[in-house]
Parts: C-alpha cells; structure tokens; sequence
C-alpha cells in the first residue's frame, strides 16, 4: 500500500473497492451465461429470459468501467450465436 500520501492511500483504498465490484459483476456475468445456454440446451421456458438477464447484465458492464464496449458486444455475440446453435441442434 501507498505509504506516504494521503490521496495516495485513499487512491488504493478505492481501487481495492473497484476491483472487488468489478470481479464481482463479471462474475455474475459468466454465471447468467452459462444458465443461459443451459437453459437453451434443454429447452427451458425461461431461456429467453435468462440471455435477456445476461444481455441486461453485460450492457449493464459496459456502461460502467467494469468492461470495455467492444468487450462487452463481443460476448453478447458469443452468448446469441451458442443459444443458438443450441436450439438449432435441440430441434434437429
């Protein structure tokens, strides 16, 4: 930790606190995603409202500093383009 300044402390005091909330939120992101495509996979009635709550999350994200714009519409893709081949692959 920063020793000798006081804004330098309370700099690090923050960034610890950011960081914690920014895992934390990526953290629900991934779980949200992956109930989404389990829920694609096995034709639950709530998947379209899971990859909304996902999708909600990320854009959520990437509002804020937690992720970057462009990081964040790459995984919106990905998550689309699995739930999709997952229910492609369910109905044939």
């Amino acid at each position: 930790m920063a020793l000798r300044h006081k804004s330098a402390q309370k700099r690090h005091r923050q960034s610890l606190k950011r960081r914690l909330l920014n895992r934390s939120r990526k953290s629900t992101i991934k779980t949200f995603s992956k109930k989404a495509l389990v829920a694609a996979q096995t034709g639950a009635e709530d998947s379209a409202a899971v990859q909304a709550r996902a999708e909600s999350l990320i854009d959520k994200a990437a509002k804020g500093s937690t992720l970057h714009k462009n990081a964040a519409a790459r995984k919106k893709s990905r998550l689309a383009k699995a739930i999709n081949k997952a229910k492609a692959a369910q109905k044939g």
